[in-house]
């Protein structure tokens, strides 16, 4: 599997690279349209094609150092494959990296959530941008599908925050707190819900990105596509929100399921989270 950017080797170097990028291409779980597993190749390989200038910013966030690492390839079950990735996030944060983990579908965050809490216990929120609650305790015999990610987020911290969200089945209400769900339709309509998503945040924040909550219009090609979604400028302007008040810690992108002949939403997840990437270290530098 190909690198993150096509970067002169002095900013790939893990020794001294900022962010690490982890490529999970795994889709045990998905219950529709199968393929995030070329998710991350997919995306990696678009990335070679973007500006490493950021106008927003006015940064090349590039030169603090972006290393990817090999991919996690443990799929014999997403009990096994979420083990692997909370061992490997563990490491990345006790070497002082910024994890970006990029999927395959949205269990392989699960591990991810866990080594985060081990790491920032009661300080740490977790945001999720999804079109679909995933608030399921089990779904098809696995507490472990895509489908229940976020249920098993709520065993790490209660501060979870949901954005974007357009799909859920009534199992779900229990676990949901209606004070922290931030459904699309009703976004839309309103102004500065992007501020009240960052005033409910802890200082410690954990991003994780289920890539159709954009608009199918912006990226139809995810698994589960939902009407009505969120645009890529609501996506950033959250983010940019949330990065002036809290702390972002880390990072997923998931559930991108390549369509060869039609590279665009592999172009925009790439794009996604450089831009992300250049807005936190931005802050950084400024604050710092």
């Amino acid at each position: 599997m190909r690198d993150f950017g096509d970067f002169t080797p002095e900013y790939t170097d893990y020794t001294t690279a900022s962010v690490a990028i982890l490529p999970v291409p795994y889709d045990g779980t998905s219950t529709w349209i199968k393929g995030a597993d070329k998710g991350p190749e997919a995306l990696l390989e678009a990335s070679f094609n973007l500006e490493f200038y950021d106008i927003e910013t006015n940064t090349e966030v590039y030169r603090r150092g972006i290393t990817t690492l090999n991919p996690v390839t443990e799929n014999t079950s997403p009990e096994a494959m979420s083990i692997a990735v909370e061992k490997q996030i563990e490491k990345l944060i006790a070497d002082g990296k910024f994890p970006v983990l990029i999927g395959g579908e949205h269990s392989v965050s699960i591990g991810a959530f866990r080594a985060m809490g081990k790491h920032y216990g009661e300080d740490l929120s977790i945001v999720q941008f999804d079109a679909h609650s995933d608030m399921r305790d089990e779904y098809e015999g696995s507490t472990h599908n895509h489908a229940c990610v976020m249920a098993r987020a709520l065993e790490v911290t209660r501060s979870i925050t949901q954005v974007g969200i357009r799909s859920s089945d009534s199992s779900e209400l229990k676990n949901i707190n209606p004070e922290r769900i931030f459904h699309a339709y009703k976004i839309k309509e309103q102004k500065g819900w992007e501020n009240e998503v960052a005033a409910q945040l802890k200082e410690k924040v954990y991003i994780t990105i289920d890539l159709d909550v954009l608009d199918p219009a912006y990226l139809p090609s995810t698994g589960t596509p939902e009407p009505d979604g969120l645009t890529y400028r609501d996506l950033i302007r959250t983010i940019q929100a949330i990065a002036k008040e809290h702390t972002i810690v880390g990072l997923d992108v998931v559930e991108l399921c390549p369509n060869p002949a039609a590279k665009a939403s592999d172009f925009l997840a790439a794009k996604l989270i450089y831009q992300i990437l250049s807005i936190i270290f931005n802050l950084q530098s400024i604050t710092h």
